[in-house]
């Protein structure tokens, strides 16, 4: 939660403020700058019923 609190407000400093969910992925600078994905990522976890991936 407060990872996700950290990112809203960074994002909202930069006037990206609806981009805070993609800054878990998004750790470049330019990326968060600019708003796009440079360096794509993936972020795997399990639960006791799913393997989830987040592209």
């Amino acid at each position: 939660k407060r990872t996700i609190e950290k990112f809203e407000k960074e994002a909202a400093e930069l006037g990206k403020g609806s981009f805070k969910y993609a800054w878990v992925l998004d750790k470049l600078k330019a990326e968060r700058e600019r708003g796009i994905t440079i360096d794509i990522a993936l972020w795997k976890f399990e639960t006791e019923e799913y393997n989830v991936t987040v592209i």
